[in-house]
């Protein structure tokens, strides 16, 4: 059975459009990148499957029951990391095991291995304030994956960084992430090939206009020389050709 089951899915916002009649699936384990013009419902599409709105239409099955705000098998990932400026790190991913009504002791064990998890484990005790955006964007992975969620949802975690530090995480994310299926939404085509199994696009209309394989298999010492190999160039140019044929359509 899939993880994530997307079917005959719209989703309108008053007069406006954004998901026409989508239907997708996500295996256990893999990950799938979301490329697409603004206004196609990439964002959307994250928040419906985390129950946060409800569907126009359509049907969206997680780990075989309809999804529904707060599960534990959802972790989510937003572009700003909304961390908590009074908490600590610590703190901050020890909130989900909380809120679930764990010890403070079970939490803190927990949330400093999965802070270790993501190379945040010497920042346990300094505030939001005092790290860096790079280990901002470490502790909220480590936050959405403290429950050792089975779907983390992933909308731009790493647009605001600098350029090296994305690339660093992006090079990092298939192993940091590894056992979880992830759905990730980007505007970057390289980041949607590095870290992704498959790459879809969305239309303008929010339709699945073309899917590309990417690059998550390869061993990670040699994703990026295969992103920059004349295979991985080819899968580049067509998914910057589709983009921009959706995008003026």
């Amino acid at each position: 059975m899939p993880i994530l089951q997307v079917e005959g899915l719209s989703h309108s916002y008053g007069e406006r459009r954004v998901l026409r009649n989508l239907s997708l699936e996500i295996a256990v384990g893999e990950s799938v990148a979301l490329l697409g013009p603004n206004g196609s419902g990439k964002s959307t599409l994250l928040r419906l499957v985390a129950g946060l709105i409800t569907p126009t239409a359509g049907r969206i099955t997680l780990a075989g029951s309809a999804a529904a705000a707060g599960r534990s098998e959802v972790g989510i990932v937003f572009q700003e990391t909304r961390l908590l400026p009074w908490r600590t790190v610590l703190r901050n991913v020890t909130l989900p095991l909380e809120l679930a009504g764990e010890s403070l002791v079970t939490a803190r064990a927990t949330a400093a291995a999965a802070l270790t998890r993501v190379g945040a484990g010497g920042l346990l005790d300094r505030s939001p304030a005092e790290i860096s955006g790079g280990e901002r964007g470490r502790t909220a992975l480590a936050r959405a994956m403290v429950r050792t969620p089975s779907l983390l949802l992933l909308d731009e975690p790493f647009a605001a960084l600098d350029a090296i530090t994305r690339a660093r995480l992006d090079d990092e994310l298939p192993e940091l992430v590894a056992g979880a299926s992830t759905l990730l939404v980007t505007h970057d085509v390289a980041e949607a090939l590095l870290v992704a199994d498959r790459v879809l696009l969305l239309s303008a209309d929010g339709e699945i206009a073309l899917e590309v394989p990417g690059l998550r298999g390869i061993p990670s010492a040699e994703r990026r020389a295969a992103l920059l190999s004349p295979e991985g160039a080819a899968r580049q140019m067509r998914l910057y050709a589709a983009l921009d044929s959706v995008a003026h359509a």
